[in-house]
């Protein structure tokens, strides 16, 4: 009977194996060298796109048509000019034109 239920024991869901520890530092292994090529992979990537966007956005060469275009606007946006005498329109700097819209403001709400 005591070896009727030592024998039921043995059959109760338990590995009778070992482990295989080779199989298991092999995939270990084999995800740690994935991550770090992946690692290696995405930084170069990043880099390459940094790399790109600063050559775009400050080292390219610009157009003419566009060096004129920014010169232009500059001086529309920082020069004085009287547009139209009679009507009293005048052009300003925008950084003069904010500082008396300002003032203005600060002003009005003063007298509230």
């Amino acid at each position: 009977m005591t070896d009727h239920l030592s024998h039921a024991h043995d059959n109760e869901g338990y590995e009778h194996s070992d482990v295989n520890v080779k199989m298991i530092v092999i995939v270990a292994v084999l995800i740690v060298a994935f991550l770090a090529v992946s690692l290696l992979v995405l930084d170069q990537y990043f880099e390459f796109v940094t790399q790109e966007t600063i050559y775009k956005e400050q080292l390219a060469p610009q157009s003419v048509a566009l060096r004129d275009l920014r010169a232009r606007e500059a001086e529309t946006l920082n020069s004085y000019k009287v547009l139209d005498s009679a009507k009293g329109v005048y052009q300003i700097p925008i950084d003069r034109a904010m500082q008396l819209i300002a003032e203005e403001s600060y002003k009005a709400s003063q007298k509230k």
